[in-house]
């Protein structure tokens, strides 16, 4: 899972901004949001323009190097450099935990959004090092001792190049090359304020109703929705090669399109994506409750993490989901201008599951 992540000088951030997800406090509740000592799932808030959107695009730019066949980020984050720094390139830090052990991949990029300069240490010990506007450096990567790093093409990654070439073994560092790229491979960044936008995990996207009828789930969604308070009579129909659904009256049907509230058309695209996506490693959610009552974004929240196996952040505004039923201090973070922190991390006040959370942020309890 990723422990740890730091950006520099990218968009809004021109300092350095960390994400630290492996500040595990020793709460008895809510257990299930934490494994192996890693924040699993947590909620990131802030004030508008504090950076939520884009420490989640941040995040995801490994995805641009690193993975073939997912939609990119690239030429979607202009500008890319911070325009208020006078530092040259973007840096990034990913610190992920696996069974196998700990590996460390950090690399900068230019304006161009191009790679400079790449690094990857396991286990405290650098085996990848690649200046890339010298095309100097050395890969201590087993299978790799034949590999011409000097010839390697413009604008490609050392690391996907020399795991490309190192072959098939079982030698540690290739084992946790190829937990991080699948890790990698996995991620999923989406959002519904006003579009339907998403990074990582694949390469297009289906007509949502479509999908919905042709994968059998019509009943499963009509179920899905009539958990979030929407008791739908559903039903579909061919148009023009593509299924809709309609939700029958007793007076006739309609389609569903035509009579979905925003929150409703947002719940249909958050379906779509459990569906897809129930293997994923990673997965941030931006504004995802933007059009919900604060109960029905609980209620989201919580099929959210039921349904993914791996990581899922979320970004809002709700201080409603600020709450130890549902959560825990060490898994609700703030951004700020100078950081993101968790609740626990954010008083000398020591929390209890009692406390109040949302009325103690706010009173000013967390600020910095």
């Amino acid at each position: 899972m990723l422990a740890r992540f730091e950006v520099e000088n990218f968009k809004c951030f021109q300092d350095k901004m960390i994400l630290d997800l492996s500040q595990v406090a020793k709460y008895n509740f809510n257990s299930n949001l934490t494994v192996n000592g890693l924040v699993k799932n947590a909620v990131i808030f802030g004030k508008n323009g504090s950076g939520k959107t884009n420490i989640g695009k941040a995040i995801m730019d490994i995805v641009n190097h690193l993975t073939d066949g997912k939609r990119k980020t690239i030429g979607r984050n202009i500008p890319f450099i911070n325009l208020d720094s006078n530092k040259r390139y973007a840096s990034f830090l990913y610190e992920f935990h696996f069974e196998e052990g700990i590996i460390i991949y950090s690399y900068e990029k230019d304006d161009r959004q191009l790679l400079v300069s790449e690094k990857v240490i396991i286990d405290g010990q650098v085996v990848l090092d690649y200046d890339h506007t010298r095309k100097t450096g050395k890969v201590l990567i087993k299978g790799t001792e034949n590999l011409n790093i000097d010839s390697m093409p413009d604008g490609l990654s050392l690391v996907k190049y020399a795991y490309t070439n190192s072959g098939n073994n079982t030698d540690k560092t290739r084992v946790l090359l190829d937990k991080m790229i699948d890790f990698v491979n996995r991620m999923l960044m989406f959002y519904s304020l006003g579009n339907t936008e998403y990074f990582g995990a694949t390469d297009g996207l289906e007509d949502f109703q479509d999908y919905i009828v042709r994968s059998g789930n019509l009943n499963d969604f009509s179920q899905f929705m009539k958990r979030m308070g929407f008791d739908y009579n559903l039903d579909s129909i061919m148009v023009n090669g593509q299924y809709r659904i309609l939700n029958r009256f007793q007076n006739g049907s309609a389609e569903l399109d035509l009579l979905n509230s925003s929150g409703a058309r947002s719940l249909m695209l958050l379906y779509y994506w459990l569906k897809k996506i129930e293997n994923a490693s990673f997965v941030f959610i931006d504004e995802f409750d933007a059009f919900y009552h604060y109960e029905l974004s609980r209620d989201v929240m919580n099929e959210a993490i039921n349904a993914i196996k791996g990581q899922v952040l979320f970004t809002s505004h709700n201080t409603n989901l600020m709450d130890n039923k549902y959560s825990r201090p060490d898994c609700l973070f703030v951004i700020h201008k100078n950081g993101i922190s968790s609740l626990n991390n954010l008083t000398e006040k020591e929390l209890r599951e009692a406390h109040n959370l949302s009325k103690m942020y706010k009173a000013g309890a967390f600020d910095e």
